[in-house]
């Protein structure tokens, strides 16, 4: 059974039948028209693979109906077998009209099967086709989609990026939930230069922006490189912790590495300040210890940071660093003290804290992570 369905238009009742009589038994649906208005009205409303269209009719004859069939969009290719008992006159006009093939009156009936029975293949495959690119155009759609939602989350990336650290920047696309308050021990480290106060009063504001730019782009350099989450920029101080929010393994040698690598780094940029007449220094401290994370701010502007006293204490040891030192707690060190050398600074009292805390500097060389 082929389950196909063929128009059949024909003014005479009789040859309707006869047609029906012919297809049906074959598996055929046959739908049935008397007029060519009838024929388009069922084109309109009904799905046909084949129509077979009697050239004379009354009022509208079939190479009209076969003229209005192809301009028709959702008809255009659409196979037509013309029925004629006329000559090569109405072959031609049928032809010039849109005409597919044509059966002469009287037919045979193994002719007419064979006809129908091939246009309705090509129907098939024409079918086919224009399924197929129906969902290859459904698939690029989706595909473009996909694709400028990827852009998109890029960009994005890009823009997060710029603002935040990376380890933040992916917290924040892929599960914001990360970002809520939570208690962690972190290893935290400032910096900032000695000598910044007077030279920003003696320079012009471009060339502290300048300055400025040079260290944070050595600094932001390290502090990917090790692992670190930036906090925060304060002039010309900066404020980096690690081991959240994504693990650090060796949190407190990450900061030191990183600590060092950041020495030297700005040590070589200070020759090139020395020269243009500028005096400028590094002084870096780092502590350990528990702190509150997790994002604060107000709807519309949040920031991701770090509060507890080991905070403080790195701050404290910073604002007390001399040039080029490196400070450190007795906790910090206890972690690296195998990887690295350091100097007994003694037992000092950070401000605001009710014990002393032993500081050690640590010296210039290597540290393994």
């Amino acid at each position: 059974m082929t389950g196909q369905t063929v128009l059949a238009v024909d003014d005479q009742q009789t040859n309707l039948r006869l047609l029906d009589a012919v297809l049906s038994p074959r598996g055929y649906d046959v739908l049935t028209a008397t007029s060519g208005q009838e024929a388009l009205d069922l084109l309109r409303s009904s799905p046909v693979d084949v129509v077979l269209l009697d050239v004379q009719m009354p009022g509208m004859d079939g190479c009209e109906v076969c003229r209005r069939i192809r301009q028709d969009p959702r008809t255009e290719f659409l196979p037509v077998v013309m029925i004629t008992a006329g000559g090569g006159a109405q072959r031609l006009e049928g032809l010039e009209a849109g005409a597919d093939d044509f059966i002469t009156k009287p037919f045979d009936q193994s002719e007419l099967l064979a006809r129908v029975r091939s246009l309705a293949r090509i129907k098939g495959y024409h079918d086919t086709v224009r399924r197929q690119a129906a969902e290859l155009a459904a698939w690029n759609r989706e595909l473009e989609e996909r694709v400028t939602a990827q852009v998109e989350e890029i960009e994005r990336m890009g823009r997060l990026r710029r603002f935040l650290s990376p380890q933040l920047a992916d917290v924040v696309v892929n599960d914001e939930g990360l970002l809520a308050s939570h208690r962690r021990e972190i290893v935290v480290v400032f910096c900032d230069f000695r000598g910044f106060t007077s030279f920003a009063e003696a320079s012009e504001p471009e060339e502290v922006m300048h300055v400025l730019g040079e260290f944070h782009l050595a600094l932001g350099a390290r502090i990917e490189d090790h692992g670190g989450t930036l906090e925060r920029f304060t002039g010309d101080g900066v404020m980096v912790f690690f081991n959240d929010p994504v693990p650090v393994p060796d949190a407190a040698g990450a900061a030191i590495a990183m600590s060092l690598a950041v020495r030297e780094d700005v040590r070589r940029l200070a020759t090139g300040w020395a020269r243009r007449g500028h005096d400028l220094s590094l002084g870096i401290g780092v502590a350990q210890g528990f702190a509150t994370l997790g994002r604060i701010g107000y709807p519309g502007r949040s920031d991701y940071a770090a509060i507890g006293s080991v905070t403080n204490l790195a701050a404290r040891l910073c604002s007390d660093a001399g040039p080029w030192q490196v400070l450190v707690t007795d906790r910090v060190l206890a972690q690296v003290e195998e990887k690295v050398a350091a100097d007994v600074v003694g037992d000092v009292q950070p401000k605001g804290f009710s014990r002393p805390v032993r500081v050690h500097d640590v010296l210039p060389g290597t540290i393994g992570r």
